[in-house]
């Protein structure tokens, strides 16, 4: 691609963002000032996360981690309980991964064929979980992620794979150790180059692409679930969360809460055998609430169980241990995720008056 006038690259960059502020303040859910300021600052942070993903670690043959979604960054149901590490790369490439496991309790991998800048989609191209990978006595392993098959140890490539995507998920953050994760390239180019003006350009001529194509596809869900699960959660097909980027090791039950003056809402499930499980709410843009100030989730470490097993969980309303803070919402998205189970109970959504 030829490098066109530095100036003329810039303002393209700033128009092309401009046009995307139709697709929060021109939303069918119709946002109040305090969701169109939400709405307006996650364009702001997908930004953020386009800048990360495709300039400032775009480069497949110099990968590093980074974090596409963390507390203030966040992308389609983002789980207040994950640690994501985020690497660019190139299915015609070979990596290692190499790391310690420590003691979270769900570590995943993952190559998916990141597409949200074209149709919104990041198609899973390879999997593996860390009770798949053979690990030394201390923990230590060593994956290889290649499109080649490899004996053990093996993260499958394809030719269009670009980003690999790593899920730590703690239950008990205070008592649980992360893992220490690197990627390597194996018989890469020793140095990266300087930057090009053309390398620039390319970057930010698909950074609007990707902030437009994550807010519709997410919207999109957003307005699927006004329509088919108003204040109840249910199972949906599970292909569209997979499309995403979703983990298949997840069963997930997405829905839509929205209260009236005086209402909350009561949801209780029985608990299937399982790797673990959480229950968030979001906003209308579909990130979780704020969780650095308020309790907007539970898990199955921090809930508190029914006498039958079962769990209670209250949205708004009395206070209960299991009580979650709308953190001063009305209404948006919610979801109740299934890790490692083979049932899929559907909980019971109510909604009750104070």
């Amino acid at each position: 691609m030829a490098a066109t006038n530095p100036k003329d690259t810039w303002q393209k960059f700033c128009r092309d963002l401009e046009d995307c502020s139709e697709i929060i303040l021109g939303a069918e859910l119709k946002p109040d000032p305090m969701e169109q300021a939400e709405g307006l600052r996650y364009l702001s942070r997908l930004t953020r996360i386009g800048l990360e993903m495709f300039l400032e670690n775009g480069d497949p043959d110099f990968p590093n981690f980074y974090q596409a979604s963390h507390a203030t960054a966040k992308i389609g149901a983002d789980n207040p309980d994950n640690y994501y590490q985020n690497a660019t790369i190139s299915g015609t490439r070979t990596y290692r991964i190499s790391g310690q496991k420590g003691s979270v309790p769900i570590l995943s991998f993952a190559t998916k064929a990141n597409r949200y800048a074209v149709n919104g989609t990041m198609a899973s191209t390879g999997e593996i979980d860390i009770r798949n990978v053979k690990c030394d006595a201390d923990g230590n392993f060593e994956i290889v992620a290649s499109q080649t098959k490899q004996d053990e140890n093996w993260l499958p490539l394809e030719t269009d794979s670009s980003i690999l995507i790593i899920r730590q998920t703690f239950f008990d953050r205070k008592n649980e150790a992360p893992a220490n994760v690197t990627i390597t390239p194996i018989n890469g180019p020793n140095s990266p180059e300087p930057l090009s003006l053309s390398q620039l350009q390319s970057a930010l001529e698909v950074i609007p692409s990707f902030v437009s194509g994550t807010a519709r596809t997410f919207l999109h869900w957003a307005n699927v679930f006004k329509a088919e699960q108003f204040n109840k959660l249910a199972t949906h097909d599970q292909n569209m969360f997979i499309k995403a980027g979703g983990d298949p090791m997840i069963h997930y039950l997405h829905g839509w809460w929205e209260l009236g003056d005086g209402e909350y809402l009561k949801i209780t499930s029985s608990i299937p055998n399982c790797e673990g499980w959480n229950f968030e709410l979001e906003n209308m843009w579909m990130e979780s609430l704020d969780y650095r100030h308020h309790k907007i989730h539970v898990n199955n470490h921090s809930a508190k169980y029914n006498d039958d097993g079962s769990v209670t969980i209250y949205v708004g309303g009395p206070g209960h241990p299991n009580r979650l803070d709308t953190a001063s919402h009305r209404r948006g998205a919610m979801l109740w995720r299934w890790t490692g189970a083979q049932d899929h109970p559907t909980p019971k959504v109510e909604i009750l008056k104070t």
